[in-house]
């Protein structure tokens, strides 16, 4: 039997880097809710100063205040407006296209780790072909407008190397 599971997430846009939280089968308010004061519990916004979510009835006054004491000022997406969560609408389709499309997921558990083994390829590896792109995890300066040209005419950039991940459905790029 095919059944939804869904997935919180949390995406930090200064880094780009993706923190998931919680899946579940049946997500509700005090679902949503609990994953905030596990957040807070776990000192994990400390550094956050805004929350940009969407309107969804699921992320309720209990939610938006558990954030509001950790001192996060809490931004609601705009009525019928699509792109004002583009980071996030990005992400899911990126996860979609490049490993859920290829993996039957089982169970909660099993969705958890093969999002854990994909995340961790989105957050330290490089994509291919653009040596100019850093990763979330690199903290060195992205470089120069023509960094990328300048390297690859120095022999610096090359096409990477590939190893396999999750199985054979991710290919790692090894520069």
């Amino acid at each position: 039997m095919l059944k939804t599971i869904y997935v919180l997430f949390f995406i930090e846009l200064s880094t780009r880097r993706v923190h998931i939280v919680a899946a579940t089968a049946h997500p509700d308010a005090s679902w949503v809710t609990q994953q905030a004061r596990n957040l807070a519990m776990n000192e994990r916004l400390s550094a956050v100063r805004f929350l940009l979510r969407d309107r969804d009835a699921k992320y309720s006054g209990p939610f938006d205040e558990v954030f509001r004491t950790e001192g996060v000022r809490v931004v609601r997406t705009p009525i019928r407006a699509p792109k004002a969560n583009a980071f996030a609408e990005r992400f899911v389709r990126t996860v979609q296209r490049e490993c859920l499309d290829h993996v039957l997921i089982y169970d909660r558990r099993h969705l958890e780790r093969v999002l854990s083994a994909y995340l961790s390829h989105y957050i330290e590896e490089a994509t291919p072909g653009d040596c100019a792109w850093r990763s979330p995890m690199e903290t060195e300066h992205h470089g120069s407008p023509g960094a990328f040209e300048r390297r690859w005419s120095e022999g610096t950039c090359r096409w990477p190397d590939s190893r396999v991940s999750l199985g054979g459905v991710k290919w790692n790029h090894d520069s």
